[in-house]
């Protein structure tokens, strides 16, 4: 096998926003040489300002200067055209060199770039994340790994800086968990919404509504966590924007299709989420659902 990449070794960073920033500053924390890049040049000058990091000259020169390279970026488009461009990362990447990304992204995609890259001998790691702003602050996040084990071996001392690592085994798999991980979270927060909802209609109150299901089998991460921080105090700043969350179930339910599985209930879930970015806009946090499912109440008589 392989060395693994340990302090000090150089890793490329790009993506450097709400999930990337905290993930990048735990891997400049443990002695990693973190070369930084980001499409919008306020968030590379938050980064910069506030961790020991180097400004890459560019893609190809951080695929030139550093064996590992990460991406957080929105989505698997985005992750293409920086690794694949002519003047991209990998045009100037050694063989041997590991590509990890850790954005959600389409399984099937990540399959076929992981065999573009091989034909340079350049191994991709799929290891997108689950916990939110706050877990990636933390170094506590869920990172579900796909792809060769052997190559994730080598990751793993920068992969547990930043949060629990689980191996889900082949190329794209990862990606798949990941997607599939946010359908429930997305049918969580929707059906918590419509049973909150009724149930304030009614005359309950919403605080005594959520310790009760917080102590019932209706708890879940949405009456745990997303209810009281961000929905009762009015906040809507998970910092998880509503535009993901859709593209995620996207990704879902085009899984769900290629391999032929049930995917009734996740259909009508993709379709609301695709109806509340559409109302509401791709950039309003996820937590903002509750707004459009009021929205689309329809006026009843007093019960």
């Amino acid at each position: 096998m392989q060395d693994e990449f340990i302090p000090p070794e150089r890793i490329g960073f790009v993506g450097l926003g709400n999930m990337g920033g905290p993930m990048a500053r735990h891997l400049a924390a443990a002695g990693f040489r973190v070369v930084a890049a980001d499409a919008n040049p306020a968030a590379l000058d938050r980064f910069c300002a506030s961790v020991a990091c180097e400004r890459a000259a560019s893609l190809a020169e951080m695929g030139r200067s550093c064996r590992l390279v990460i991406t957080m970026l929105p989505d698997g488009r985005a992750v293409r055209d920086v690794l694949l461009g002519a003047e991209g990362i990998t045009s100037n990447m050694t063989p041997g060199s590991v590509v990890m990304d850790m954005t959600s992204a389409e399984p099937v995609g990540t399959r076929g770039l992981g065999r573009t890259l091989a034909q340079s001998s350049i191994s991709l790691v799929d290891a997108p994340v689950s916990g939110g702003v706050k877990r990636a602050v933390e170094g506590t996040l869920a990172i579900m790994a796909g792809g060769d084990a052997a190559t994730i071996a080598r990751c793993r001392p920068v992969l547990d800086k930043m949060g629990k690592v689980f191996v889900t085994g082949a190329s794209g798999s990862g990606h798949a968990v990941k997607a599939l991980n946010n359908y429930l979270s997305a049918i969580a927060l929707a059906a918590t919404a419509e049973a909150m909802l009724a149930g304030e209609k009614f005359g309950i109150e919403a605080a005594r509504m959520l310790e009760i299901l917080n102590h019932s089998t209706g708890r879940n991460t949405a009456t745990d966590q997303k209810y009281p921080a961000y929905i009762l105090t009015g906040r809507f700043d998970s910092g998880f924007a509503l535009g993901l969350m859709a593209k995620d179930l996207r990704i879902a339910l085009g899984l769900a299709e290629a391999v032929g599985t049930p995917a009734g209930i996740l259909g009508q879930c993709s379709d609301l989420w695709n109806r509340a970015e559409r109302l509401l806009g791709a950039g309003a946090d996820n937590t903002e659902i509750v707004r459009y499912l009021q929205k689309s109440q329809e006026p009843v008589a007093d019960v």
